[in-house]
């Protein structure tokens, strides 16, 4: 049974294989070709008829479910399995995917919809653009047959275009054509070859049962597969319409992987399809191949839960094929590359007294890209609090409201920041695009420059490099010298923020918390399109406003800080007591010390609890409360030592 449905879909028999050799007769071929029995046969074919996935064709491409029939879950459990014997089948994990979703994404439909709103004398080639990239099978195959233009209405019509970034979508790409052009321009193989990963593959099963050739790529595993729709630079139009002569870079995913450490060592298939290193698995159940190794995941997971866990809300009005186990899977999936494989924070205490207290936030960016990438709406901002023990605000920078927009935020767009010192400065990491007057757009056609792109570069990024010019960096000050820099060298892919706190007299312990939020789909982005009226406009509207668009927290780091006692010396000089344990269940402490001194103890609202003068030796320091506590010793030779106690 599958991990996520009770239907059983398919294993994989070899229904037919044709005459291996011309003087073999039948009898003796079907003795070669006979791989299960004739009740399992039967099984088998009755299976491969219980699937949604669109199994027909257009002229070039097949969709998933002819894909499916080989390469889904095998009933067996026999193939596609890891160590542990857990299905890892290729099209389920593919199937709830963003990419598998692209050509029936509600929110790619309704920006569609709203940039033709917009500008209808250029429809069609709003629409053949981005039909390129979210509707690849369908665009390809009509422009292959001579088509023009091709259109939302023609994707509708098109089964194997609403498949989305399908199984052929990749594995049919021009393998020596890839990575060479871009926004969409594709190039397929249109002799029905399909490209893989593993050299010497068995050809006659899926010649036989799909039409199409199975033929070794070496670059099926580089980032080129994925860089054609991955860098996508549009025209820019005026107000009127007006075809203004610039070029826009909407999104250059594969660039800033170019411009970056990553580019010689590490694909974008290493984190978005990893492999299971050297454990083989088998392709195909009855198959006379080899276990394939290394078996790569399809799990193809970015960043935008959001949106994932809107379809899986919708998947009936949507007309989707996954199911909400195999969409819930995926989203947590993204929330672990998101959590564990994209940012680095370090918090520190620069320095405090009753007036301000200061700390820098390090920000180191792990992913072999910009954080955030792709698309232009995701942004990440940084959430800083500082709270007294009792639980007391003292700041707050980057808090949400109760529709998950930040406040404090300018009207038009947050600068970048390199120290902040009011709650109304947020520290949010974004591009935002600026039209031919220079104001703040999210139509994408009216995209003339980067007004602001201090997204967080990966490591290894430089100005020098030949990617730069579709990778800028804008609205961040020469001044900000720790901007992917660190002592002065280039590439760090880190920045340093500085909160400088406001302490108006207070003195008491503090706990400080910095987090990172990620998030696809903010509310401001929506404004715009929001203010305009389509049907898809509409669908999407009412989907967005009833999901679970809690932005997810990516990083955090926390830290406590000292009180400010009266009368005491902050500062600690060399060690002349040392004292055990610092958490007391029974508030007995045992003390060891090198010369005589005197003792007191304070709470941590810097009152006296306790003095003891002319204490030596060691000796037991008994505390009968239970707290946190500032013990300081006061030497003959006038050195302060101060030593923070709890008591349970």
């Amino acid at each position: 049974m599958s991990k996520y449905r009770n239907t059983l879909l398919v294993c994989l028999p070899i229904i037919a294989l044709p005459l291996l050799m011309s003087n073999l007769t039948l009898e003796q071929d079907d003795e070669i070709r006979r791989f299960h029995t004739d009740p399992e046969m039967a099984h088998f074919q009755m299976a491969m008829l219980d699937t949604t996935l669109p199994n027909g064709y257009n002229y070039l491409f097949a969709g998933s479910g002819v894909c499916q029939k080989c390469h889904g879950f095998d009933t067996l459990g026999l193939a596609s399995v890891d160590a542990s014997g857990m299905d890892v089948n290729v099209v389920d994990d593919w199937q709830a995917t963003m990419m598998a979703n692209s050509a029936k994404d509600p929110f790619w439909r309704a920006k569609v919809s709203h940039e033709v709103l917009l500008y209808p004398q250029h429809k069609e080639a709003i629409e053949d653009k981005c039909t390129s990239c979210h509707a690849p099978m369908g665009h390809f195959d009509a422009k292959h047959l001579g088509a023009i233009h091709y259109g939302i209405a023609d994707m509708e019509g098109d089964p194997v275009a609403l498949d989305g970034v399908s199984c052929l979508a990749c594995h049919m790409q021009e393998q020596d054509l890839m990575g060479q052009s871009f926004s969409g321009h594709l190039q397929f193989d249109t002799f029905k070859l399909v490209y893989g990963p593993y050299m010497s593959p068995l050809v006659s099963p899926m010649l036989t049962e799909t039409g199409y050739r199975p033929k070794f790529s070496a670059k099926m595993g580089k980032s080129e597969a994925c860089a054609d729709c991955h860098t996508l630079i549009t025209e820019t139009l005026d107000f009127q319409g007006n075809v203004t002569g610039n070029k826009f870079v909407e999104q250059a995913t594969y660039h800033e992987w170019l411009n970056s450490a990553y580019n010689d060592s590490e694909s974008c298939q290493s984190c978005h399809m990893p492999s299971l290193d050297k454990w083989p698995v088998t392709i195909v159940t009855g198959a006379q191949t080899e276990p394939r190794s290394p078996f790569f995941l399809h799990e193809l997971v970015g960043g935008n839960v959001t949106m994932l866990g809107l379809l899986r809300d919708n998947i009936e009005a949507l007309g989707l094929t996954a199911g909400p186990s195999q969409f819930n899977d995926v989203i947590a999936k993204t929330t672990a590359l998101l959590q564990n494989k994209t940012l680095q924070l370090d918090l520190k205490l620069l320095e405090r007294d009753v007036d301000t207290a200061k700390f820098s936030l390090k920000l180191t960016n792990l992913a072999g890209h910009k954080f955030p990438s792709g698309y232009p709406s995701r942004r990440a901002f940084i959430q800083f609090v500082v709270e007294t023990e009792a639980g007391d605000t003292v700041f707050v920078s980057g808090k949400m409201d109760n529709n998950y927009e930040v406040i404090g935020q300018n009207a038009t767009y947050e600068p970048h920041y390199q120290v902040i010192s009011s709650p109304e400065q947020v520290q949010v990491y974004e591009l935002v695009l600026g039209d031919v007057n220079g104001n703040v757009t999210t139509v994408l056609v009216r995209a003339d420059h980067s007004i602001k792109d201090n997204r967080l570069p990966p490591l290894g990024f430089t100005k020098s490099h030949p990617a730069y010019d579709t990778t800028l960096i804008a609205g961040v000050g020469l001044n900000d010298t720790d901007f992917n820099h660190e002592n002065g060298v280039e590439g760090s892919g880190s920045d340093v923020v500085y909160f400088h706190v406001p302490m108006n007299g207070e003195k008491s312990l503090l706990h400080v918390s910095a987090k990172v939020y990620y998030q696809p789909t903010p509310p401001k982005w929506m404004e715009e399109m929001f203010g305009q009226s389509s049907a898809e406009i509409e669908i999407f509207r009412t989907m967005f406003d009833a999901a679970d668009r809690v932005p997810v927290l990516v990083r955090s780091s926390e830290l406590m800080v000292e009180p400010i006692i009266s009368g005491i010396n902050s500062r600690s000089q060399a060690a002349f007591v040392t004292l055990y344990p610092t958490l007391s269940t029974n508030g007995r402490i045992f003390v060891q010390s090198s010369q005589e001194h005197d003792v007191q103890v304070y709470d941590l609202k810097g009152r006296k609890l306790e003095a003891m003068p002319r204490k030596s030796g060691n000796y037991e320091l008994n505390i009968s409360r239970r707290g946190v506590f500032m013990v300081q010793f006061t030497g003959r030779d006038g050195r302060v030592q101060i030593e923070k106690v709890l008591v349970q």
